[in-house]
């Protein structure tokens, strides 16, 4: 039993991490609790002793020295206790040792499983001290195995767990693929403490910037908010107190290397950088960029934002499937509303109605008449009258007979020269 226990108390040292003491702590609770009935001797105050270098194993039990013996599991005879305790006296206690003869083998048979659970809890105990407070740190880890679509991660010494949800949408991993993943819990189950790890979490990201960017680590430069579709898109929002300092370009690195890197970790995840302002305003023009706004309306009380854009940038404020707004939204924490700025087509719309009806009464034509006319560019007597036009291009624009037509050229060109001879 020696050789075996010394072997076994190596391995656990070694390949558990589990310090000698601590095992043999374990390994003599559990023998205590399986190997009691073994005794036939005392066994008051009983306790089990194990040398941590030569790995013999000692019972001993707290007896009470009388005349005469009537309780053995109590009590030792005078005689007795004198062979090992000469000063022993009546009513004295005194530590024997009781060890069977066959201890080791029925120890080695009754407390095997014993001390294997008692080695599993250790364990536990183990993963939660060291990772209780590591919530928030990145880990790397190899996939070890799945369980359904869950992904079991061998960390070393422990191995941890990233549910489907915490997940990239579109990643796949094969088992002895090394992935990094943000701690975003250690839960003490039931079952024991479980490490729970993420990819899709947005402070994955916000970790990834501390990691690669150093004035972000040194506090130079403040990550202020990140906002997160995992697979597909992520804001992140940073401000820097000190004017000199940049803390977009401090984020996307010379010829953009910081931000390719996590780029790459994010397996190509397409990440904006915006300048942080606390004015709403300021934020979302910064938010929304390269989109041009022509108005922005502040809520406060209700924290929303009114935005007006060109109506030729819409689509793209809006992102694909609401996207670009979604994610600005998040990043703010404001509920923005985008529209189209269609002030400038109404002010066209409005300059050709009139420009049809000053065409109507000089060329004595139907309304209907001069709007297409006045549509499709020839919204003065000036431009229909130039010489370049023939009967024929209005006869295109308008389905009339060529007559029609030059006659309308020619109430044009007379109507320029009566101006012109005035």
């Amino acid at each position: 039993m020696n050789t075996e226990l010394l072997a076994m108390l190596d391995y656990l040292e070694r390949e558990k991490g589990i310090q000698r003491a601590t095992l043999i702590q374990a390994i003599s609770s559990a023998l205590l609790t399986a190997s009691k009935k073994s005794f036939t001797g005392g066994t008051r105050e009983l306790r089990i002793e194990i040398d941590p270098k030569t790995g013999r194993i000692r019972a001993i039990a707290k007896l009470i020295v009388v005349e005469q013996v009537e309780n053995p599991h109590d009590q030792i005879s005078l005689e007795k206790a004198r062979l090992t305790h000469p000063n022993a006296k009546i009513g004295d206690e005194v530590e024997v040792e009781v060890t069977p003869a066959d201890f080791g083998r029925i120890a080695a048979q009754t407390a095997r499983q014993a001390i294997n659970q008692r080695i599993r809890q250790i364990e536990k105990e183990m993963i939660y001290s060291e990772f209780k407070d590591r919530t928030g740190d990145i880990v790397t880890g190899t996939v070890r195995r799945f369980n359904q679509k869950d992904v079991i991660v061998d960390l070393g010494k422990f191995e941890a767990i990233m549910p489907l949800r915490e997940r990239i949408r579109g990643e796949e991993y094969c088992v002895g693929d090394r992935i990094r993943a943000y701690v975003l819990a250690v839960e003490n189950t039931p079952r024991g403490p479980e490490i729970i790890l993420s990819r899709s979490h947005p402070n994955f990201v916000r970790r990834l910037f501390e990691l690669e960017v150093s004035e972000i680590h040194d506090q130079t430069v403040e990550i202020k908010a990140v906002a997160r579709e995992p697979g597909s898109r992520t804001k992140v929002a940073v401000y820097c107190s000190d004017q000199k300092v940049d803390p977009v370009g401090a984020c996307v690195g010379m010829r953009g290397n910081r931000v390719k890197n996590i780029v790459r970790e994010l397996n190509n995840e397409k990440v904006d950088i915006i300048r942080w302002s606390p004015d709403p305003a300021e934020f979302v023009r910064e938010a929304l960029k390269p989109c041009r706004i022509t108005a922005i309306q502040v809520d406060e009380p209700n924290k929303t934002l009114h935005v007006t854009v060109h109506e030729e940038d819409y689509s793209q404020a809006i992102g694909k499937g609401g996207q670009n707004a979604r994610l600005t939204s998040k990043l703010m924490g404001w509920e923005i509303n985008i529209s189209k700025d269609r002030s400038k087509k109404e002010a066209v719309r409005e300059k050709t109605a009139l420009a049809a009806q000053n065409l109507a009464k000089a060329l004595e034509i139907s309304e209907e008449e001069a709007a297409i006319l006045a549509e499709k560019g020839m919204t003065a007597l000036e431009v229909i009258a130039l010489e370049d036009n023939t009967p024929n291009d209005i006869v295109e624009l308008l389905g009339c007979s060529l007559d029609h037509a030059q006659a309308i050229l020619e109430k044009a060109r007379a109507a320029v020269a009566e101006k012109a001879s005035v």
